[in-house]
């Protein structure tokens, strides 16, 4: 594997060469694409679950108002004092019982220089030979917490669409970095893809492993393998009852989500359909302050 030089790319940070064959890059980042914190906990988990090791992380000076993303002082076992600042980390891997290769990360929408920024994404992806990149996302959206949740991908160029059975992207609007990230993929020869799930827009501040939990099957689909995931399991029930509890609490939203339970029995394609939910997340990144 070639390192990039740092003449080249001087805000990675490289701290191992990982040993890995053309794998997938999955990548994720909290904030503005990440309804529910669905995406940063569905990629977290997987960073743990597949057992990885964290190879190379991109400096944050460069990328980050810290009045905004602030870092964060923490004291460790020994009494040590600490300042965690905003990370964006690759984690590599391997599936297990399965020669895929995967590598993973987990980051942060940042402030500044986004392109910039993108083009150490890139130039990591080209470092490890990433086959194909595909990004996590959540968006609120006018569906029930009681219901399975609604995963769909977007590709970007027919041939990607094509091979992963998604959907082509046609959206035009203002975007994430995750939009600009693909924008580099595309101007790098690099496959890319976009996975959504849709969070209850009555629940918008709540963690939900639910959504997490159906981003890492989709995931899991789209890669060739299967996951069990079981704490993410457990703690979709416990989502699922607490959610229920507080919905129980305030008639109007009883009623509303009464109202979209039925629809959903009623009319599931309106709620899995590939177009519909294109849609909703047209709807959701238009609506983004």
């Amino acid at each position: 594997m070639a390192v990039p030089s740092g003449d080249s790319l001087p805000h990675l940070r490289w701290s191992d060469t990982p040993e890995v064959s053309q794998p997938v890059l999955l990548v994720a980042f909290g904030g503005w694409n990440d309804a529910g914190d669905a995406a940063s906990t569905a990629i977290d988990y997987l960073i743990d679950e597949w057992d990885t090791n964290e190879f190379v992380d991109i400096d944050p000076e460069e990328f980050f108002d810290f009045t905004t993303t602030r870092p964060e002082v923490r004291i460790d076992l020994g009494g040590t004092r600490q300042i965690e600042w905003p990370s964006n980390a690759f984690h590599s891997g391997r599936v297990p019982n399965t020669d895929i290769d995967v590598v993973l990360m987990s980051g942060i929408e940042p402030q500044l220089k986004w392109r910039t920024f993108c083009e150490h994404v890139i130039g990591v992806a080209k470092a490890i030979d990433a086959r194909l990149v595909v990004t996590l996302g959540a968006l609120l959206a006018e569906v029930p917490h009681s219901r399975p949740v609604s995963v769909f991908g977007t590709a970007y160029d027919e041939a990607t669409v094509d091979a992963l059975d998604v959907l082509p992207s046609r959206y035009e609007g203002p975007t994430g970095i995750t939009g600009v990230l693909h924008g580099a993929c595309r101007e790098a020869g690099i496959r890319s893809a976009a996975l959504w799930a849709a969070v209850p827009t009555y629940v918008p501040n709540a963690t939900s492993p639910k959504a997490a939990l159906a981003l890492i099957q989709r995931t899991a689909k789209l890669i060739g393998t299967e996951i069990e995931a079981t704490e993410l399991k457990f703690a979709t029930d416990s989502y699922e009852h607490q959610v229920s509890q507080l919905v129980a609490e305030d008639d109007e939203t009883t009623d509303y989500v009464a109202q979209l339970e039925k629809r959903f029995d009623e009319e599931p394609d309106s709620f899995t359909d590939g177009e519909s939910l294109v849609d909703e997340v047209e709807r959701f990144l238009r609506d983004q302050d």
